[in-house]
């Protein structure tokens, strides 16, 4: 009884420790992930200029309704709310009193950026457009997506996500 009760709890210790997640672990999370939808969450973004020293730092809120809609709120001194209803982009700056429309699917540069958005944030087929590994840390899980392709690798380093124990980001 009492080794069974030892063999139990180091069971238990042992799935619940920090540490990077299998394959199998991995692909079983993105499934408990796309059943649940993720569809708000907070963001922060830094983005890298060659001729800046030190990257432009940015944070907000992003909201995604499966499969190619979503809205992307960015706080702080430069302001601006994207909005997509998949077909359509439209982006606001609030501090100039100016907007921006872009159509998707006219094989622009734009279209690369929405598909990558797209993807990370609806992560059906995602093993397609990136490279993703996970890791176990206490009652959350971080995903690390790196894009696959060059083209995409020019527009987004690397998309960090945190999940809670509820699956929420």
């Amino acid at each position: 009884m009492v080794l069974l009760t030892i063999l139990s709890l180091v069971s238990l210790t042992s799935f619940a420790s920090p540490g990077p997640l299998s394959t199998s672990e991995l692909k079983d999370l993105l499934a408990r992930i796309r059943e649940n939808r993720i569809t708000q969450a907070d963001f922060e973004e830094q983005r890298f200029l060659r001729l800046m020293k030190k990257p432009i730092a940015s944070s907000g809120r992003v909201w995604f309704q499966p499969p190619n809609k979503f809205r992307r709120e960015v706080k702080g001194n430069s302001p601006s709310l994207t909005v997509s209803n998949g077909q359509q982009l439209w982006i606001y700056y609030p501090n100039f009193k100016s907007a921006e429309y872009y159509s998707i699917g006219a094989r622009s540069p734009l279209d690369s950026i929405i598909a990558a958005i797209n993807s990370a944030l609806n992560l059906e087929n995602v093993e397609n457009a990136f490279d993703v590994t996970g890791t176990k840390i206490d009652n959350a899980y971080e995903l690390d997506l790196t894009p696959r392709t060059p083209s995409m690798k020019r527009i987004l380093q690397k998309l960090h996500l945190r999940i809670d124990d509820k699956l929420r980001a």
